[in-house]
């Protein structure tokens, strides 16, 4: 679907999260790409951390950034695998008000173009909470690209057409 060149590009401030017991801030290339290409589009970097494979330390995470207002969109990068220690989408699942399951779907096709099944073994998914979008991607550099690239470099834009997120951040709290 296209981008419509007619309307105005609406920047909106990004949260992004890495997921690691392994990685450091330096070694966070996958999380690297993804503040590169959020900067790139036009949005907001606002907040960019790494947390331990935690449940409570992710959890408390993301409900201080639902809770602030200047945060649209959170995006995770890490933990969404099968292993013990991946708890990502339990962490999402501790502070969500609604699943966005086509994201996962959406992105499990994309990613089988380059990793074939294997992509079954990725939870990638998408909640809304307080108001905000939180986008959960595999930590892997071929995995934040399939997502940013195949889903969010466009659903994030609000130029794009039929519809977009960015034109429902004002009616995520209606009730």
């Amino acid at each position: 679907m296209p981008i419509d060149e007619s309307r105005i590009f609406k920047p909106i401030n990004i949260a992004l999260l890495t997921v690691s017991d392994t990685r450091t801030m330096k070694e966070d290339t996958s999380g690297a790409i993804l503040a590169e290409r959020i900067e790139t589009k036009g949005h907001s970097l606002i907040y960019r951390t790494l947390l331990r494979d935690d449940l409570s330390a992710l959890a408390t995470q993301l409900q201080q950034w639902i809770d602030d207002e200047q945060v649209d969109v959170i995006i995770t990068t890490g933990g969404t695998g099968l292993t013990g220690r991946d708890i990502t989408p339990e962490a999402l699942d501790a502070v969500k008000e609604k699943d966005i399951p086509g994201f996962g779907e959406l992105f499990r096709y994309l990613s089988m173009a380059n990793i074939g099944t294997s992509t079954v073994q990725s939870r990638a998914c998408a909640v809304v909470a307080g108001g905000t979008y939180i986008f959960a991607l595999p930590g892997s550099n071929g995995a934040v690209k399939d997502g940013w690239d195949g889903i969010l470099d466009t659903q994030l834009d609000s130029r794009h057409r039929p519809c977009n997120f960015v034109e429902l951040i004002p009616r995520l709290l209606e009730k």
